[in-house]
């Protein structure tokens, strides 16, 4: 049976953190074959207006009545690394590569209204770098789905097993948006991004990992300085897009996908390339040369 967790409150995350360093974690499946590892249930949340007026500075979006689509990550966060720290998981937290996020926002979300969040942690499945899994976040209003997010993150291990059809479906999508994107009619903007954006989203956000803070924390695990937090950069480019393409499909329904490839080193140049489809728009984060992706990514209206 799946371990269940009912919280009465959004738990700290410093401690959280404490735990996914000190914890001990086998490396390896048992022979439990669930679909669903765990569950996190926490009820009737509020959203603090302060809060949210901070989130929408440091990622870059304008005032309005609507919720920004990615800030319900932001208050899932502690019950997703909730999950990840506990006994369902079987991999240390430490290296754990967000690789894939997909949000369907089924309509707008408003400051009032009070949101009951519910995540599940499937069970891993087995690729050629180790183990995908996906943590799934719905979000429900006096008991209507409103928001759903699958966060697809990868633990490196020697499993060696080929991957699955989805994946390799996923990597292919990935290339024909990059190939899209790239072909001659999109239009670019470019980011300067400063060397503090990794701690002013971690003040917001609670995702302190040392990776986003700082040079010399990121050379701890092998980055040569700080990388951009994904949902971040995530955040950022809905924000870009809404002010930069007024006739986006973001005032109704929408899914709004990304796959991560290459980690933004802090500071550098950025370009986001982004055109419109039939239905909907294709984009890319490349670095200043424009030769390399960082992410690549749609949203379609559902």
């Amino acid at each position: 049976m799946p371990l269940q967790i009912q919280l009465n409150t959004r738990p700290s995350v410093l401690p959280l953190y404490f735990r996914a360093l000190t914890a001990r974690k086998p490396g390896q499946l048992t022979e439990k074959r669930e679909s669903v590892l765990a569950t996190v249930i926490l009820q009737r949340q509020s959203i603090d207006p302060d809060h949210l007026r901070e989130y929408r500075t440091v990622c870059g979006f304008e005032s309005a009545a609507a919720v920004p689509a990615t800030y319900p990550f932001v208050l899932a966060m502690p019950l997703q690394l909730n999950l990840l720290v506990s006994k369902a998981f079987p991999f240390p937290v430490l290296g754990v590569v967000h690789v894939r996020n997909r949000i369907r926002q089924y309509r707008a979300l408003a400051e009032h209204e009070l949101l009951d969040i519910h995540c599940e942690l499937l069970a891993p499945v087995p690729v050629k770098r180790g183990y995908e899994f996906d943590l799934v976040t719905r979000v429900t209003v006096a008991g209507e789905l409103v928001w759903e997010c699958v966060s697809t993150l990868l633990s490196r291990t020697r499993q060696r097993k080929p991957e699955g059809a989805g994946v390799s479906e996923q990597r292919a999508r990935a290339r024909e948006v990059v190939e899209s994107v790239q072909a001659g009619n999109a239009r670019s903007m470019e980011w300067q991004l400063p060397a503090d954006i990794g701690r002013r989203y971690a003040r917001v956000s609670g995702d302190r990992n040392p990776i986003h803070l700082f040079a010399s924390t990121a050379k701890l695990f092998g980055f040569p300085r700080a990388i951009a937090h994904g949902m971040w950069l995530k955040a950022h480019c809905l924000a870009s897009l809404a002010a930069a393409v007024p006739e986006a499909p973001l005032s109704a329904g929408f899914e709004f996908n990304v796959e991560f490839k290459k980690p933004v080193l802090l500071p550098s140049q950025v370009a986001l390339q982004f055109h419109s489809i039939e239905c909907g728009l294709r984009f890319s984060l490349v670095d200043g040369a424009g030769k390399r992706a960082h992410l690549t990514g749609g949203i379609e209206p559902l």
